[in-house]
């Protein structure tokens, strides 16, 4: 875990100075923190036990309860694919089965190289663009295998552009 070692716990002093004094505060703590991080790192972490006074277990139990927090990096990429009813009945299994012959990963990994993450997700709110996922923020809508391939070659290509 060499990257656990990099992590510059000075960065969340002040989210940890801002709920000092409010009880309950955790997972508005854990939220920042992972805003910082773009996960929850265990060094991070073992600061907020020791900070809030909250057992470690109590954290990690809290962090792995919500789907929302990650305790690994995920990649320049974060690739939410829809699961829905809708995006389920147009044909999800089918993108996301194309997503992962495409990256070589199956849903909560993250490629060797760093670029792309993949995570299934419950719904994104885009029925009207079913089959949908987004990149980043970016909805990408009325997917099909091939055209799933080709936003994810084209990210790629981009990617090693600015390598």
């Amino acid at each position: 875990m060499a990257q656990e070692a990099q992590v510059d716990l000075g960065l969340i002093e002040p989210t940890l100075d801002k709920y000092a004094d409010t009880p309950g505060s955790l997972i508005a703590i854990l939220q920042e923190t992972q805003g910082i991080y773009g996960y929850l790192p265990m060094p991070a972490m073992e600061l907020i036990a020791e900070r809030t006074g909250t057992p470690i277990a109590s954290i990690i139990g809290v962090a792995t309860f919500y789907a929302q927090f990650r305790l690994q990096p995920v990649g320049k990429h974060l690739i939410m694919l829809c699961q829905g009813t809708a995006c389920h009945v147009n044909g999800s299994e089918l993108i996301a089965r194309a997503i992962s012959d495409e990256l070589g990963i199956e849903d909560g990994q993250t490629t060797d190289d760093g670029l792309f993450t993949i995570e299934h997700v419950a719904c994104l709110g885009c029925c009207s663009l079913s089959p949908v996922m987004m990149i980043n923020g970016q909805a990408y809508g009325s997917l099909t295998p091939d055209k799933a391939k080709k936003i994810l070659r084209q990210l790629a290509a981009e990617g090693s552009e600015t390598a």
